[in-house]
């Protein structure tokens, strides 16, 4: 015999997307306020004309370039310059971790 209590489904919240950083200050967009961006891992191409040691040495020009070409929603680059410090580092955290093979950030204790 089956009780309802034990065929019901609990209530799972979906996990929080590991490329997603809640922005402290959000960007505003005209109407539109933007309170958190999802990276994705770049190609290769979409790193052309960006130093790799740059990315990884978490230099702001070199990430004003590339948060537009990774970012949803799409941010431009004046976008990403007046962004607060502490949110472009989360978001350098992100990509430098993109950078990196699967067996570095095992080394590293990155990955579970």
């Amino acid at each position: 015999m089956t009780t309802k209590a034990a065929t019901e489904q609990p209530d799972v919240q979906p996990l929080a997307d590991d490329n997603t950083v809640t922005l402290d200050t959000p960007i505003r967009r005209g109407t539109t306020t933007i309170d958190s961006i999802t990276l994705r891992k770049p190609a290769s191409g979409e790193l052309r004309g960006v130093s790799l040691v740059e990315l990884l040495q978490m230099d702001v020009a070199s990430l004003i370039k590339v948060v537009p070409r990774i970012s949803s929603p799409s941010l431009t680059a004046i976008e990403v310059a007046g962004m607060d410090p502490a949110d472009l580092l989360a978001l350098s955290s992100k990509i430098s971790g993109f950078l990196l093979q699967k067996s570095a950030k095992t080394d590293a204790s990155l990955v579970a």
